[in-house]
């Protein structure tokens, strides 16, 4: 059994040790909004943080994260964290980022941590930290934009 915090929710999780922390989410949690993409790392669309990083929950065993804080998009909102993500998400609706939708719960945990760490990111650190999430319909620009648009809500603030 491997017992960790999602959302910060205690969970004893009885399932193999080598599940992914995907499966986990998705299956015996009913959490969805974290998606499966590519199985492999590659498309970021599994992006989750834990203890405040962003990682690749298809790849990350739950045996790996026992005693950890992993934080989906499901609540990203209600954590220490939820001033860079509402701004975040506030900012993806106002730049209309979203075409199919897919990627976007990995973009935004990508966003929100990139945020954290560099709150007046420029194009370079942006591009860099995006890099590992990928978007099917092309919105890079626009998440680009909503990126600038988010940090300088935050400076405001």
């Amino acid at each position: 059994m491997a017992k960790f915090f999602v959302n910060g929710v205690q969970v004893d999780f009885r399932g193999a040790p080598d599940t992914p922390l995907l499966w986990a989410l998705r299956d015996s949690l009913d959490l969805t909004g974290t998606k499966f993409g590519c199985g492999m790392a590659l498309c970021g669309a599994c992006t989750v943080h834990l203890d405040g990083e962003p990682i690749r929950s298809c790849v990350t065993p739950v045996s790996s994260i026992e005693g950890k804080r992993v934080v989906t998009i499901e609540g990203i909102g209600e954590t220490s964290q939820a001033k860079v993500a509402t701004a975040v998400q506030r900012a993806w609706v106002d730049k209309d980022v979203v075409q199919c939708g897919y990627c976007q719960s990995g973009q935004v945990m990508a966003a929100t941590a990139l945020l954290r760490k560099n709150p007046r990111p420029s194009d370079a650190d942006i591009d860099q930290a995006m890099s590992g999430n990928l978007c099917r319909c092309g919105t890079y620009q626009r998440i680009r934009e909503a990126v600038h648009a988010a940090a300088a809500s935050l400076k405001k603030a």
